[in-house]
């Protein structure tokens, strides 16, 4: 998927080693963290399928279940625990591998939840105390850092990153997830296991998940990347790929508007149209998510943006499409029709304009 593609791109111009940054186990633990973290349960299941057979436990995989309800909530975790009983039954019926495992080791006489965890979480992050809320520190230092931690089934390195693939996986994290990288770095993430964790991110296909991932591990290396801006196709979907794709460079995607005769087109990152010409009729062309361009023949390209409106005239040559770096939508439909309108498909647009922009 595109995603995957620009992931390892930018990983690999980095000089991460792209082959076995992280092991079999390790990419299990992002993945599965992930669909937890989204609650797509459906490939979930296939994830958990895929863990038994490289080695894991039930009660290895309950413990991923557990951690991430500190961090997703009761609610995300008690649905993974749901799908998880469910693949353990059907492995059963077919007498397929799904060791039970061991229990977490018996915590020594006299723990004591809150000094365990003030240590765990200063080894992750320095010592911190949340003075607005003496509570939420209290639960953070004693039943997170302490209590759960403590549960030996999942190394502390081995929980961090189940944290940071579930915190990469929801907007508005970033903040979390960055600490966490921290976190991960601290207990022995190398550089190359974080980049493997991004394109193990990668390639489950959501860009926005890719793209917190790799900023957030780029920043923590001092790195520059260039991300790719991503669309909500829950708002305006992406429809089906474009029966008109032959004029265009790069993948695109058609959706009719009800009989309204207008339609919303989506591009990928630098994907655009040739040079074309209406005639006997003009066009009108809104933006309503992403990044994109339009230029007239003989003029400068203008930046198109969500409530740019542009109107074009009949029969002026011209093309429109995706910034490199950003998925584009925008609505568009035909005014003034006259009888016999038609579009005249003409040249591509030529790489060397378009990558000046």
């Amino acid at each position: 998927m595109k995603a995957t593609a620009i992931s390892a791109a930018i990983v690999m111009s980095m000089g991460a080693n792209a082959q076995n940054m992280l092991t079999p186990r390790q990419q299990s633990l992002v993945v599965i963290s992930s669909q937890v973290a989204q609650g797509d349960v459906k490939n979930l299941e296939t994830s958990y399928n895929k863990a038994f057979e490289v080695g894991f436990t039930q009660n290895e995989l309950k413990e991923i279940n557990c951690h991430l309800y500190a961090y997703m909530g009761f609610p995300k975790a008690l649905n993974g625990l749901s799908a998880l009983q469910r693949v353990i039954a059907d492995r059963q019926d077919k007498s397929l591998a799904c060791e039970e495992g061991r229990l977490p080791s018996a915590l020594p006489e006299g723990y004591d939840a809150l000094r365990e965890g003030i240590e765990v979480q200063s080894s992750l992050f320095g010592l911190y105390t949340n003075t607005f809320s003496p509570t939420i520190d209290y639960y953070l230092k004693a039943h997170l850092f302490g209590d759960i931690f403590a549960n030996d089934l999942l190394t502390h390195k081995e929980r961090e990153l189940v944290t940071i693939s579930a915190l990469a996986s929801i907007e508005g994290l970033e903040a979390q997830l960055n600490a966490h990288l921290t976190g991960a770095q601290k207990k022995g993430m190398s550089r190359d296991e974080m980049y493997g964790y991004v394109v193990t991110l990668s390639e489950l296909g959501d860009e926005g998940t890719t793209n917190r991932a790799l900023k957030a591990v780029a920043q923590l290396y001092g790195e520059n990347v260039q991300t790719i801006q991503t669309v909500d196709f829950s708002v305006w979907p992406k429809g089906e790929p474009n029966p008109f794709g032959q004029y265009f460079k790069g993948q695109s995607y058609l959706t009719m508007l009800g009989d309204s005769g207008a339609y919303n087109v989506t591009f990928e990152p630098g994907c655009r149209n040739n040079w074309h010409i209406h005639h006997g009729a003009s066009q009108v062309l809104i933006c309503v998510s992403g990044r994109g361009w339009y230029q007239e023949w003989g003029k400068e390209a203008v930046p198109m943006t969500p409530g740019t409106v542009i109107a074009i005239p009949e029969g002026v040559k011209h093309w429109h499409g995706a910034a490199k770096d950003s998925w584009f939508q925008h609505i568009g439909y035909e005014k003034d029709v006259q009888p016999g309108a038609s579009n005249e498909w003409l040249e591509p647009v030529a790489d060397e304009l378009f990558n000046k922009l």
